[in-house]
Order: C-alpha cells, then structure tokens, then sequence
C-alpha cells in the first residue's frame, strides 16, 4: 500500500464501492480476491486539467467523454476534472448544463467540471456565486489568446473577488496575450511562419509577467489562486516571491514540460505542429528546475492538459501560419506513466508520485477524502501499479482517439496492471473491461470548506 505519507505491507477489503477495511485483512466467504503481489496498491489518479469534447481555435478536440474517459482509465486516473468552457453569449448555468450532456452516458470514469470564464456578461458576479451549489467550485481565466478567451485584469479582479466570497478557487492560465499577439504579429511580418516560432512568440518572461500580475490581483482582494501549466524558471521565481508573501497560491505543472523541450517544435517538415501547446515547451535547465520545484512541494500537482487535436486534421489548419495551429495536445492516458519516471530517475519517491497525482488534486479541488487516498470509508478507487511493468510508448498501445502521442518512443517502467472505479474493475492486466456511463459526477467542496475538513480529520488522514 502506497498512500501520500507511508508504504507498508496490507491486505485491503472493498465492499458496496467503498474501502471497509485495510490490514491483515481475510477474505470474506464469496469474495473475488486479487492478487497484487509484487505490486504497489495505490489511489486512483485525479486529473485536474483535460479539455474534452471542447470546441475552440475553429476545430474541437479530438476525444469525447467516451474516448478521452477509457484513455484515463487505461492510464491509472479515476477521476479527472473538465474544463467547461463558457461562450459568448451564453450564461455559466448554460456551459455548465452543455458539459453535462457531454458527459451523460459516456464517461467510464468519475468526473467533475471547472468553468471557463470568456464573457463577462452583467450579473455574472451573482452566476459565479451560485456555482458552488452546483459542485463546480473552480473558476478558470485566460490573460492569454487576444481576442479569443483572453480577459482583462478587471475581469480577473472580479472572479477573484466572486470566489473569495462563496468558498470557490481562480485557476489562471498565466500569459501576457498582448505581448504575446504583438511578437507573433511581428515574426509574421518578419516572414517567420513555421512551428518552431510558437516559442519565440511566448517566451518565458511572458509567462512570468502575467503570473505575477495575477498573484498581485488575488492578494489585492484577498483570495486564493490556483495558477496552471507553469513552465519556467521564471515564473517559478515569481511563486516563490509570492510564497515569501504568505500569497495563497498554488500552481502545478503538466507531463510535456517535463519532457519536452522547444527544439521539438523544430521537428523535420511540419512535424513541430504536434507539440505546439501553450504555453511553449522551454529548456532542459526549466525541466530540471519543474522536477526539483515538484520534489520540494512547490509545484503541488502534474496534470495533463490533454488538448487534443488531430496531426492529420486540425493541426494543419496552421500549415502556413504557426499562429493558426490549434494549440494543445494530448497526454491523459500517460500522464501517470510518465510522472512515474521520477520515481524510476529518483527525483522522488513513491508517496511523492501518490501525492503530486492524486493525493494533492483531491485536497486542493475538495474531493478528499472521499477521493484521493486508501482508507477506510473512502471511495474504492484503486490501482494495482507494477514497479517492473516496462516498454515503449507508442500511438499503437495507446486508447485515445487522437492521431498521435507526444512520447512516441519513450521508454518507460511502472504502470498501472489493474484499476478500479469505485469497487468496479474496469482495467485488466492493461486492457478496458468496463462500460460506458459508470462514471458519475461529483460535486466538489470548496477551499475553505476543504482545509475544514482537513483539520477535522487530524494529521494522520493521508
């Protein structure tokens, strides 16, 4: 058993979807026993930042709830957390009620929405307070995109102000879309139109500026902030400055910052199109500096932001103008494998790689302890991890319904061999045995009510 805190040898009991006992634990008369010997008993992974079913940059991500749920499944996550994107024109309640038809009788693992917030339409501020009676209690804002879903710093002001008043939490995707808009302007005037001027256009004092800017405005109304993806050297240095400060913030990163880097997007012919994402892949130096800053607890998740869009599709709607390529790729289904190379590289331990995939997302995003964590009462979300597990990655093995995989290639070790939904086994030996629509949404608490609930659980609870 691996939990957040300890490893130790245990027998665990299931019963009714919930974990009932955990120890030296005998099998009751009529159970199904697994034998998980040689193998790691962990919680099910929680993924914070997807994008299914979702349209943007005049095309929609590849994968739906059916396709993008049994990806995750087969990767070790039982819960993921989609973004709900809002439209122009259209109310909270209404993107809110969109996701939910998304997601009705598809999803094959449990799920929960973020909202996207694009238009600030009058009376929003009371929309985004009745949001947490529907369990949506996280609200995210682009300062990127210039003239798509970026917001201006009063609009930021006022989610920020919103949740620090009805318990909810400000996810900030953290770039400066006017600098970035005018650099892109000026590389096309300049006749630069491949992938690999993605980067030049957003470098990283670009995201370090907005990330910044956006922990100054949640300390100026006294609310907490979640900031995504982040990338660099740069902005880590602005979080750190901002923890000095006692600010309320948190931030994660994703799987490709730690792998990638821009040279990728310098790839023969068109083929950096696949790894255009934003905010830009960056360094080796800005890796290391991600691995250290996860080991340390300063980056408290990894997620995926599984944004996919087809190669052979979408992708080349930029064939001759980088600034057209969709922006976003996918990694839903390895993202646990591969945040589990630093167990293997020994960047961290085991209970590091529970906490950073699904011990940390449960408590920031309030579904702890119900999520998250293997103890009694809990859901029985659980993956049987086997530490010898090893091979390639390749588009072939994997479920996803997108054309490709950012780590074609990679060698990995450790993988999930069982998963389990809530008592329910839906991975077998690697291999989707469950069905569509056994995932459930679940409502999540807010920060402050979450932190209660953890001091009310004592220290112990991991």
């Amino acid at each position: 058993m691996v939990t957040a805190a300890e490893t130790y040898p245990a027998s665990l009991l299931v019963a009714d979807g919930k974990i009932v006992e955990i120890g030296a634990v005998a099998s009751p008369a009529g159970a199904q026993e697994i034998d998980a010997a040689g193998c790691y008993l962990i919680p099910g992974g929680i993924d914070v930042h997807t994008h299914l079913d979702t349209p943007d940059f005049n095309a929609r991500t590849a994968d739906d709830y059916a396709t993008g749920t049994v990806a995750a499944a087969c990767g070790g996550t039982t819960t993921i957390i989609d973004f709900s994107r809002q439209e122009r024109g259209r109310s909270l309640g209404e993107a809110i009620d969109t996701w939910h038809e998304k997601a009705r009788g598809k999803s094959a693992i449990d799920y929960g929405f973020h909202i996207i917030v694009i238009d600030m339409y009058e009376g929003i501020e009371h929309d985004l307070r009745r949001l947490p009676e529907l369990g949506v209690t996280s609200f995210k804002l682009f300062m990127a995109y210039r003239g798509l879903s970026m917001v201006d710093d009063r609009a930021l002001l006022t989610a920020l102000d919103a949740a620090r008043e009805c318990d909810a939490l400000v996810m900030v995707h953290a770039e400066n879309g006017d600098a970035a808009d005018y650099l892109q302007k000026r590389l096309l005037s300049e006749g630069k139109r491949a992938p690999k001027y993605h980067a030049q256009s957003r470098p990283p004092r670009v995201e370090a500026e907005a990330t910044a800017r956006a922990i100054a405005l949640a300390e100026l109304v006294g609310a907490p902030l979640y900031v995504v993806h982040l990338t660099c050297r740069e902005a880590l240095d602005e979080l750190r400055r901002a923890r000095l400060r006692n600010a309320d913030v948190l931030a994660e990163t994703c799987t490709q910052y730690l792998y990638l880097t821009a040279a990728d997007l310098d790839r023969p012919g068109f083929e950096g199109a696949k790894y255009v994402f934003t905010p830009p892949a960056r360094s080796v130096e800005d890796q290391e500096a991600l691995w250290a800053a996860l080991n340390r607890g300063e980056l408290v998740t990894v997620s995926s932001d599984h944004a996919p869009w087809n190669y052979g599709g979408e992708k080349q709607l930029g064939r001759d103008n980088f600034t057209l390529i969709p922006n976003g790729a996918p990694g839903i289904e390895e993202r646990m494998t591969m945040v589990h190379g630093g167990v293997s590289a020994g960047r961290f331990d085991l209970n590091r790689f529970v906490d950073i995939t699904a011990t940390g997302p449960a408590k920031i995003f309030g579904l702890y302890p119900q999520k998250g964590c293997l103890a009694v009462g809990a859901d029985a979300d659980i993956v049987v991890w086997d530490p010898q597990a090893s091979g390639v990655i390749t588009q072939e093995r994997l479920h996803h319904a997108v054309d490709y995989t950012l780590y074609e290639g990679c060698e990995f070790r450790g993988a999930p061999r069982h998963v389990f939904l809530r008592g329910k086994q839906i991975v077998q030996n690697g291999r989707y045995i469950g069905e569509a629509g056994y995932g459930r949404y679940v409502k999540r608490r807010g920060p402050r009510a979450q932190r209660r609930l953890m001091a009310a659980l004592g220290p112990g609870r991991s």
